[in-house]
Formats: C-alpha cells, structure tokens, sequence
C-alpha cells in the first residue's frame, strides 16, 4: 500500500469513530407577529419565505455538499460528485403525452371532462368531473359516473364515482387527500370520502342549492378543513361546511347593483381564491365580468368591491399568479389578459387574439412567468412572457378535439388537459418550463411593474381627453342654445316678411280685377 493511500484510510478510520450523543430540539425563530400555534399563520408565513428569492437560490447552494458514496463520510480532498449539467436553460421547450385517460361511456353521446383535481400528495392521482353541457341535452339516460384515476394506469379508473348527478366541477381536499367535493348539473353539492366507496357521504338538499349548474367549487383555508364555497350561473356564491350540507353557512347575490337582487344577478362561471389573502375572493362571470369581493365586509353591498371588464364573452378562467398575488390572469374569448388589482380600467398586458376560442388558462405553480391556456381547436399553449409576448414559447396539439379545461400539477412538470370528447390526456414538460430560473422573479416583478405604470399613464391621459371632449361639449351646448335664438328670431322676421308678401300680392290682384270692368266699358262706349 502507498503512503497516500495509508494516509487516506487512516483518514477515514479517523472520521469512522463514533458518538452517541443526544439533542435537545426547541421549535423556534417564528416572527413576534407569529404564533407557532397558529396553523394558519405559520401556513402563511411558511408560503411567504418559500417564495421569496433568497430562500429558492439558498437550498439548492446547501445540498452542494460533497460526500463519500460507500462509506457516507465526508472527504474533503477527493470529488465524488460531478457537477451537474446547467445546460437545461438551453434546452429547447418541449413535451411529450405520458398517458391518455379515456372513460368507456355506454352512451353514443361522449361527455365532456369539465374538471380536473390533483391528488394533493405527490400528484399520483388525477379526480376527473364527466358532464355533458349541451343545451337541452338528456340527462336522464346519459351515463352519471366520475372517475379517479392512478396515473400509471390508465386502463380503468382506480375509483368510480356516483353521483346523483352528472358533476361540473370536482376538487380534492388539500387537507385531507381521502376527501373530495363537487358540484353537480341539478346544483347540488355532494361531499366523498373515498375509504366509504364510490357513494357520496354528504349531499346538500335542492331546495337549499344552486338553481343551475355549479360551475366552480373551492376548499377554503380554515382550522376544520371543511369549509367550501361554490359558484353557479343562477348568480349567487354559497358557502358549505361539508360536515352538513343541509344549508349553505353563507350566501352571496353577485347582483352589480348591490340590492341583492337575484334577477339582475350575474351568472358565475369561476372562482378564485388565495389562502394567504382569506378575506379576499374573485368571481368570473358569463357577461365578462371580473368581480372582485370581500366575504368579511359588513354589508352585502360592501362585499362586491369592484370590477375588471375585459372579455367579449364568458370569463372561463381565473387564476392568481402564485408568486405576485396581485396580479392576476383571466381567459375568455379570443384572448387571454393579466390584469393588476390596482389598475380597474384595462389588463396591463395581454395575447393577440387567437384563431380559436379560449377555454381555460392558469400560471404555473413552479415559473412566474409561465401560464398555459387551452383552446378549442385542441392546442395547448405554453406561454413564457419573459421570452416572448406575441406568440406562445410552445404550442402542443394535444388532441383533435376541443380542449375544455387543463390543470398543472404542484411540480409544474406535469398537466393534466380534459376534452370534450371524454378524455383525459397527461404531458410532460421539459425542465426548462418547470424549474425556476435565476432571475425569473425579479425580471418578471419589473415587468410587471413597468406595464402597471404604463397603464396608469394611459388612463391619466385619457381622463384628461374625457375631462376635454366635456368642457368642449358644454361649451358647444351653451352656443348651441345662442344660435338657436338667434334662428327663431330670423325665422319670425322671415314669416313676418312672407305674410307682408302675401297680403300685398293678394291686394294688387283685387285691385287688378276691380278695374277690369270699368275697362271694358270705356272701350264699350268707344265702340
């Protein structure tokens, strides 16, 4: 054996000898205006540092720490570890389909996926709402089953559903991955326990539920773990605690008039909501109208706060950037928009329009400053707006028919696109769209503040030519109303005159014709 390799095991013998030793471990280093027996607060402050900056860049500088594979010891004068590749930013956008969910309907008429929900541990299953959303279409003899499916099989679902109507909209509980809620076509909202079988353990009565379809429905963060609120296009916003579902806890006319009236109420089709802001929630309307509402306000009037208008048609999806809350992403129409909370007026950025309607849209949970929208020709686009704004960065043809709705895994790795046809379809993206780049916060924060001040100088501008084109209104009115007595008054001269006229034409041919006769009997006499 060599002097080098004695003094390398002797080296190693040395970092072999070991200690029992015990430690005593105090939870700790909470902010003052934290209480650790707070869940919410801790969940809250806990999301606040997991995306700040520092804290991303930090971790993965702790793990470069070289260590001995065999033996598990650290040896500092010999590489074990090869440096890992940074070329993944060069690597160009891609995907690839993992898996086709497909559910075997008995029916002719293929039903629509029109709700997908992520298994909140791991992602290692997929809940899928099945509806059929034609007009006037039988629901009677359609099949009414959901499914969850384990993703590595997509040959049948791993548990089949069985509501009493057909779901709209289906959501796991991010508290407890044994439990799911959902809202059906009749309105209801039913609640699963998944270690109960396929029957639902808690149904809310019609007569205490929505009058049309529920098209959205949402966990809220709150000590039980139980509370949801759900939205429909009959124009209201319910609130359930799941444990009993014979009433709503709370209810909600989004009746843009503030009166509460059900008829002038505007239908909704999504919901947003944002655990670190509780209070706070979005509503999206079939009239492309963005609401944004407080639940803890003190009058139903205060509780709708103001509006964002945007969209031709239906706002099909709404969505929160989860790094910048206060900046938030709509899709209807032709078009997706990214709206700030503090400019009402217009989005600060958006998407040319597209040549196919725009079904869905959400950001990634993983990139700031990527979102992907779903469109009806069957096209899912990955939009990356740090590298370009025109034109998607991806374009995937998932399928050959409409796309109806998409939702992205918590690794941003992985998203799930539902279509019209009743299938389910898993891809896959490159790392270079699920790993959070270098800068990727603090260039997206400046562009987001540059269009925000943009926007705000537009508005000004055109609030000054609005203020303008008033001033210059009013003054063309007073002259308006000047000229306009001075034309009476021509037109009575011009009447006065016209009369003179006629009475004097009119006295000149009684004259004519009383000298007539004595005319004819001069020349008579004559004669």
């Amino acid at each position: 054996m060599t002097r080098c390799a004695l003094s390398m095991s002797k080296v190693i013998r040395s970092h072999l000898n070991t200690l029992d030793s015990g430690v005593n471990h105090t939870e700790g280093g909470w902010p003052k205006d934290v209480d650790p027996n707070e869940m919410e607060q801790t969940i809250r402050f806990r999301k606040k540092v997991e995306k700040d900056e520092g804290f991303m860049n930090s971790i993965p500088q702790l793990g470069n720490v070289r260590t001995n594979k065999s033996h598990n010891v650290l040896v500092p004068f010999q590489a074990y570890c090869t440096e890992e590749d940074d070329g993944d930013s060069a690597e160009p956008p891609s995907a690839k389909t993992i898996n086709v969910f497909r559910c075997e309907d008995p029916n002719e008429v293929k039903r629509t996926v029109t709700c997908l929900s992520w298994h909140p541990d791991g992602g290692k299953k997929l809940a899928g709402a099945y509806s059929s959303l034609h007009f006037q279409t039988s629901h009677t003899s359609l099949c009414q089953d959901s499914y969850i499916w384990d993703i590595e099989n997509p040959n049948r679902p791993e548990l089949t559903l069985k509501p009493v109507s057909p779901l709209v909209c289906i959501e796991y509980n991010p508290k407890d991955p044994h439990t799911l809620v959902g809202g059906t076509y009749s309105g209801q909202i039913a609640y699963w326990d998944t270690r109960r079988g396929s029957q639902p353990v808690e149904l809310s009565s019609v007569e205490h539920s929505h009058r049309d379809p529920v098209y959205k429905i949402i966990w809220l963060q709150s000590k039980t773990g139980t509370d949801a609120f759900s939205a429909s296009t009959d124009g209201q916003v319910l609130w359930w605690d799941v444990r009993k579902l014979s009433e709503p806890t709370e209810r909600l006319v989004l009746d843009p008039g503030r009166e509460g009236n059900l008829e002038r109420a505007l239908g909704a089709i999504c919901l947003e909501y944002e655990p670190t802001m509780p209070t706070k929630f979005m509503v999206g309307t079939e009239q492309g109208v963005v609401l944004s509402c407080n639940r803890k306000a003190k009058t139903p009037a205060e509780k709708l706060v103001c509006t964002y208008e945007g969209h031709h048609g239906p706002v099909h999806a709404l969505h929160r950037n989860p790094f910048f809350p206060k900046n938030f992403l709509t899709a209807g129409d032709w078009a997706a928009r990214i709206w700030s909370e503090d400019i009402r007026d217009s989005a600060i950025m958006w998407t040319r329009y597209q040549m196919s309607y725009l079904t869905d849209a959400c950001w990634s949970p993983v990139r700031p400053s990527v979102f992907f929208t779903a469109k009806m020709d069957g096209v899912l686009d990955v939009w990356d707006i740090l590298f370009k704004q025109n034109d998607p960065t991806l374009s995937v043809k998932v399928c050959d028919e409409p796309l109806y709705c998409l939702r992205v895994q918590d690794s941003g790795r992985l998203v799930a696109c539902g279509s019209q046809g009743g299938s389910a379809t898993l891809l896959e993206f490159c790392s270079g769209l699920s790993t959070l780049q270098k800068n990727d916060k603090t260039l997206l924060a400046a562009m987001f503040e540059r269009e925000a001040k943009r926007e705000k100088i537009l508005e000004s501008r055109q609030r000054e030519q609005r203020m303008k084109e008033r001033s210059r209104s009013e003054q063309s009115d007073a002259g308006r109303d000047s000229s306009d007595g001075l034309d009476a008054y021509n037109v009575q001269q011009l009447m006065t005159r016209a009369e003179d006229d006629f009475y004097s034409v009119v006295e000149a041919e009684l004259r004519r014709r009383d000298e007539q006769p004595q005319v004819t009997e001069h020349i008579k006499g004559l004669e």
